[in-house]
């Protein structure tokens, strides 16, 4: 498994197997899976050389977390990266009162409140270690600090404007003091990114969905800017929630919903220059973002074994330059999306 090291502040750094995991399904997200399932996924993925694992409470209200802390039990804690999330507590609610109803499934019954004060980050960060059962997580991300999740500007702005008056200053404090290696945000749009890279030293950002081969808007200033900086990117939904890995085939996701026939059309486009290359899209979307220098990591999900595995063969897949020389000719990739290895 290749890996990618990431030492901005000079302090040994953290390297960053290039195929992560990101341990959303593990949630029971869209379906529920049993204990020995979850186990067995991990396994599978440690086995094949994965060594960074991504959490966060709202995933499953815990049990991502919980299930973690079974598997991370008996493994050297200097042998992986682990990161989770902060800006959400979950609090016990009535049934009816849960988060996530009709997402995540056979979870504890909890409610998210959002929280992104100085506090409100101590507290999650105890909350996480007791769920995870480590005595250090490396990296914490702010969750969602985005208008996808707030549903509005207004809304968000004040939650940005929470988490530097709060928030931030307990995870510079936290990092400062070496509870932690790096910290940075875990969002579904770039722009936040940016707005947050421009007011404050952040470390690292987890992009879900928005530098893929499908979209690459963030290389109009966001990762220029991480670049000059020395922030690192994760990468999380290579496949816009599937669609590059399914094709643009009926009932296919793209963005957590079911994509719209622009979408539609524009993989379909994408995919017929992977076929004329003899390589499968999945393939060429899981290799894209790597190919960008400020990147360390891209981790899709999977609750199957079956699926972990189907990532590591789109992780080590070979890609020929005249796929990406063919996308950007047919206008499919911006000219000047980094594409050398």
């Amino acid at each position: 498994m290749k890996t990618r090291h990431w030492d901005r502040l000079a302090n040994g750094g953290l390297s960053f197997t290039e195929l992560g995991f990101g341990a959303a399904p593990l949630g029971n997200l869209y379906r529920a899976i049993s204990e020995d399932e979850a186990h067995a996924v991990l396994t599978r993925a440690w086995d094949l050389g994965v060594r960074y694992f991504d959490t966060a409470p709202l995933y499953g209200l815990g049990l991502s977390e919980t299930r973690l802390n079974r598997f991370l039990r008996d493994k050297p804690r200097e042998d992986y990266v682990l990161s989770s999330k902060v800006g959400r507590l979950l609090e016990v609610c009535p049934p009816e009162q849960r988060t996530g109803i009709g997402k995540f499934f056979d979870t504890p019954t909890r409610r998210e409140v959002y929280d992104y004060t100085y506090d409100g980050v101590m507290r999650s960060l105890e909350f996480s270690l007791e769920r995870l059962g480590v005595d250090r997580i490396d990296i914490l991300f702010a969750h969602d600090l985005d208008i996808f999740n707030h549903g509005s500007q207004e809304t968000l702005d004040a939650k940005l404007s929470e988490l530097m008056d709060g928030g931030y200053k307990a995870l510079v404090e936290l990092r400062d003091q070496g509870v932690i290696k790096a910290f940075g945000a875990g969002v579904n749009e770039w722009q936040p990114c940016q707005w947050m890279t421009e007011r404050g030293d952040f470390d690292l950002f987890l992009l879900a969905g928005r530098y893929t081969l499908l979209e690459q808007e963030a290389l109009e200033s966001f990762l220029p800017l991480a670049t000059d900086r020395g922030i690192g990117i994760i990468i999380g939904g290579p496949y816009n929630s599937g669609v590059l890995a399914t094709g643009p085939k009926p009932g296919a996701f793209y963005n957590y919903d079911l994509a719209p026939q622009d979408i539609l059309d524009r993989v379909a486009r994408i995919e017929a220059v992977c076929n004329r290359h003899e390589v499968r899209m999945v393939d060429a979307a899981f290799q894209f973002p790597l190919r960008h220098p400020a990147i360390v990591s891209v981790i899709p999900g999977g609750q199957g074994v079956a699926e972990v595995e189907a990532n590591l063969k789109a992780a080590t897949a070979e890609i020929p330059a005249a796929l990406w020389a063919e996308l950007k000719s047919e206008g499919l990739m911006r000219d000047d999306a980094p594409v050398e290895v």
